[in-house]
């Protein structure tokens, strides 16, 4: 990995992470995601986890919805998502207005992420439902991906998510390596339990694609990097992202390091050796960046060279 970085040099972010903002039509449409967004009432992760991508997919006219609340039962320490330990019970209209405002978007495949509620017997799985249900009787024709919590590990309950449901992907992030999971991580989680949903997905469904994220820089190394790849390709995840971590103030994980983009490239190529279908890497990726496209990459249906721009 990268030499660790003084605390000088932490203050000032390497050349790549030069982010452009939208402009002429790109910034009309990044203004009509911000109304589709604000007028239904609806969360985004983009906005809650300080997404550095926002501006981008917001231009293109994506977004990463985030269901069931803006506040996860959880306190991870890499995450800006705001933590209570009993939310607000799921808004009831929610399924509707996420599908008015994805209809209003002419979106053509959409993301749903989601806060942890364990304080729901069935950590939120019903209403997960209801929103994708909500979505595909509207739209049958838009894809959908959802990116799901670990369910506190009930596997009834992933089963009745999961059974029938208008999806194409299922994802959950591991998040980082096994040996900073506890460090990292709410204690609620852990390295295992997610791979086991991520195993379980698979079993219930096997014609859904999987898929997982993990988070560089927090001070992994090339090895225990390898070992998390092996464990989610045993669990059968095809698709994987890996991008920079970046700490959202203090009082969180800090940034051990920033890995360059070389460095990421050939973490893709090791990814590919070990059997991935298809691989998102770079210092700005994050889980759902550009998500379509790396579906599509999966199945064949784009070059090689035009996942480039992730990779």
């Amino acid at each position: 990995m990268p030499v660790s970085l003084t605390t000088r040099a932490r203050a000032r972010l390497p050349e790549w992470f030069r982010v452009e903002l939208p402009t002429g039509e790109t910034l009309a449409r990044y203004r009509s995601t911000t109304s589709a967004v604000s007028d239904n009432a609806l969360h985004t992760v983009c906005e809650e986890a300080h997404c550095p991508n926002i501006h981008e997919c917001w231009g293109r006219g994506t977004a990463t919805f985030m269901v069931a609340g803006k506040e996860c039962t959880r306190g991870c320490r890499f995450c800006a998502v705001e933590t209570l330990r009993t939310p607000e019970a799921p808004d009831a209209h929610e399924p509707q207005n996420l599908a008015d405002a994805i209809a209003t978007m002419g979106l053509s495949y959409a993301v749903i992420t989601v806060v942890n509620r364990d304080d729901l017997p069935d950590g939120g799985a019903r209403h997960y439902r209801a929103c994708l249900d909500a979505v595909h009787a509207q739209m049958p024709q838009v894809g959908l991906e959802l990116l799901c919590s670990d369910l506190a590990g009930n596997e009834v309950a992933l089963s009745e998510l999961l059974d029938g449901a208008p999806l194409q992907v299922f994802a959950h992030n591991v998040e980082t390596v096994e040996r900073l999971t506890s460090e990292v991580r709410d204690p609620r989680a852990s390295f295992a339990q997610s791979l086991r949903i991520l195993e379980a997905a698979k079993e219930l469904q096997p014609e859904l694609v999987t898929k997982s994220s993990i988070m560089l820089g927090m001070g992994e190394t090339e090895a225990e990097l390898d070992e998390a790849f092996r464990a989610l390709r045993d669990v059968g995840v095809e698709l994987l992202t890996l991008g920079q971590y970046l700490s959202p103030g203090s009082g969180y994980h800090p940034v051990r390091e920033f890995v360059s983009p070389e460095l990421f490239e050939t973490l893709t190529q090791q990814a590919k050796t070990l059997g991935f279908r298809a691989v998102a890497s770079g210092p700005l990726v994050r889980s759902s960046y550009r998500a379509e496209s790396l579906l599509a990459a999966a199945q064949g249906k784009l070059a090689e060279a035009s996942l480039q721009v992730i990779a």
